[in-house]
């Protein structure tokens, strides 16, 4: 696993090639390790993973700008950097915080994505649910209709079918 983060010799193409397969392989295997994170149902493991992505974001906040001397004040601007909300209040002073911000940008930009997608995606689902439901009685109601059509049908042509089938014999003389 180290040997994905070492940079490249120049010299050695197989070992560039050994770590690009290395980190291919490691990276797939993040992936699915956290696969649940987007699956439906998934909420509580999205809003989780928003909040981890936030505290990580307020500790690089805290050991990168120099005016957030609490952690409070860190997860402040890391909270209002990722939401791109932008208050003005705390803001990255120094280059690194501010390198740092962009990324805070794009992840907070995405844990927001999929929390909010999270909760849409169950109010969606509770709607679309009571709408099968719906659909399925109505289903029921119809089929059942149809199925005393048939037998009404049914009894109604019986009285036919039996004097045709008479009438239809050849008679013995």
């Amino acid at each position: 696993v180290t040997a994905a983060l070492l940079p490249p010799s120049s010299g050695s193409e197989p070992a560039l090639w050994f770590r690009l397969v290395v980190g291919f392989f490691t990276m797939s295997r993040m992936f699915w390790a956290a696969h649940y994170v987007v699956t439906r149902g998934g909420t509580l493991y999205r809003l989780i993973a928003a909040l981890s992505v936030l505290m990580m974001c307020g500790l690089g906040f805290w050991w990168l700008e120099p005016t957030t001397p609490t952690f409070g004040d860190a997860l402040w601007l890391a909270f209002t950097t990722a939401a791109t909300v932008g208050y003005g209040d705390l803001v990255p002073t120094t280059p690194a915080s501010r390198i740092f911000a962009v990324g805070v940008v794009f992840l907070g930009v995405g844990a927001i994505t999929l929390v909010a997608a999270g909760i849409a995606s169950a109010w969606i689902a509770t709607e679309e649910r009571s709408i099968e439901r719906e659909i399925l009685s109505d289903l029921h109601k119809q089929l059942g209709a149809l199925r005393e059509e048939l037998a009404a049908l049914r009894t109604a042509m019986a009285p036919d079918d039996a004097r045709q089938a008479t009438a239809a014999r050849p008679t013995a003389s």
